[in-house]
């Protein structure tokens, strides 16, 4: 039989002719978004010089999470060029296929030994390490109990795993125990940011770990905003626990973050790497991450181990501009300056933009309605008289909108 096709004059007929747009509640929807002050649009950076020039851009970056300011280091930016140029641009196919270098071999024997872990597994975001690592330690005969202060890709992990999900309040060991106490599931998993990424406040993680160790349950801890920022040498706050390679433990970071690259990575039992790869079909059917995220993670990974004092300099600077800025003292790099208001809130963000101040803007969803924020991180590559302009535009941004 053969095939009839429309004719170019069909083809390129009006789209609208006789027809409705499924697609048109879009309008209201977006419309909507924007007056309760919640839309959003990407800004782009100016760059006027190499990277690390920051003369040339003209912006101090207290918004990004380039904790260690390791992105624009030299040696991390040539070790990401000669992975380019040894490897090719991308990996080119799954992790499974041809997607691993040696590059990606060697990169996860190092991060297992830092964070003193038998093995690790190297994704291609921090999102998809712990989407790809719940799904595959739990499934719809089993129960989660997440923490209320978790990350969006766990809280995405916890549906997609098809489990029964218990959310406790942030930090409540005591609820958590009760979710343990009371279950009769094939298998139970716990998972918690060590710190809380909107506050950059810390999880009690021995505390759930007991908890955890207690009703036979695994315990997950996400430590995207802890590598490099707390624990001995930078190494986290599973470490500082002293509960580095402990059984029952699952530890997932990121190389995008103080690394200053880009990459996931879930760390503990060999076993446990044997699994994800068979399992975790956020790591079976991605590419693999690109070999010049690869290596500039990987030296910027031997920058940190080679100055064990430089997590411990970031403190130094967030707890300077901290009380600078007349806020709580942080546990991380993190400082949360609440405002409340989200329109009042961008208002004062854009303030700080215009005066040369990058700062973050935190609305909801990402935060609870009514604490809208200005998201301030520190990085231990700021001098002291940076961080002082920023504490003053920032402060001066709030008294503007009413939040002081």
């Amino acid at each position: 039989m053969t095939a009839v096709y429309p004719s170019v004059e069909q083809q390129t007929a009006p789209a609208d002719a006789g027809r409705t747009d499924p697609l048109a509640w879009l309008a209201a929807e977006t419309a909507a978004t924007a007056a309760a002050g919640l839309h959003r649009a990407p800004i782009a950076r100016r760059c006027d010089g190499p990277a690390g020039d920051r003369s040339q851009q003209g912006l101090v970056d207290v918004a990004s999470n380039d904790y260690l300011g390791l992105s624009t280091h030299p040696e991390v930016i040539a070790a990401g060029q000669g992975a380019l140029a040894r490897w090719g641009a991308g990996s080119t196919s799954s992790r499974l296929v041809v997607g691993t270098t040696q590059a990606h071999l060697d990169f996860e024997d190092a991060l297992a030994d830092f964070l003193g872990t038998p093995a690790a597994l190297l994704f291609s975001s921090g999102y998809l390490a712990n989407v790809g690592a719940i799904t595959a330690l739990a499934g719809s005969e089993d129960l989660i109990v997440s923490d209320g202060g978790s990350h969006a890709s766990l809280i995405d992990g916890c549906r997609l795993s098809r489990a029964q999900v218990v959310v406790v309040p942030r930090g409540d060991v005591q609820a958590v125990r009760a979710a343990l106490a009371g279950h009769a599931r094939r298998r139970a998993l716990v998972v918690t940011d060590s710190i809380y990424s909107i506050d950059g406040r810390c999880a009690p993680i021995a505390e759930l770990y007991d908890a955890a160790q207690d009703f036979g349950a695994t315990l997950l801890v996400d430590e995207a905003h802890a590598l490099g920022v707390r624990g001995p040498g930078g190494r986290g706050v599973v470490a500082e626990a002293g509960l580095s390679g402990a059984p029952g433990l699952v530890v997932t970071t990121v190389a995008s973050k103080s690394l200053g690259a880009q990459g996931g990575i879930v760390a503990g039992p060999a076993l446990l790497r044997e699994h994800l790869i068979d399992r975790a079909r956020s790591f079976i059917f991605d590419t693999g991450l690109n070999p010049a995220a690869v290596g500039a993670a990987h030296r910027a990974l031997e920058i940190l181990r080679a100055d064990p004092g430089l997590p411990q300099r970031l403190r130094a600077s967030a707890d300077l501009f901290a009380r600078a800025a007349g806020a709580e003292v942080s546990e991380s790099a993190v400082v949360s300056l609440i405002v409340g208001d989200p329109a009042a809130a961008v208002a004062a963000a854009q303030y700080c933009r215009d005066r040369g101040i990058l700062v973050g803007c935190f609305r909801p969803p990402s935060v609870p309605a009514g604490t809208s924020r200005l998201r301030v991180t520190v990085r231990a590559d700021l001098s002291a008289a940076e961080l002082t302009r920023v504490a003053e535009v920032v402060d001066t941004a709030l008294r503007r909108v009413g939040a002081r």
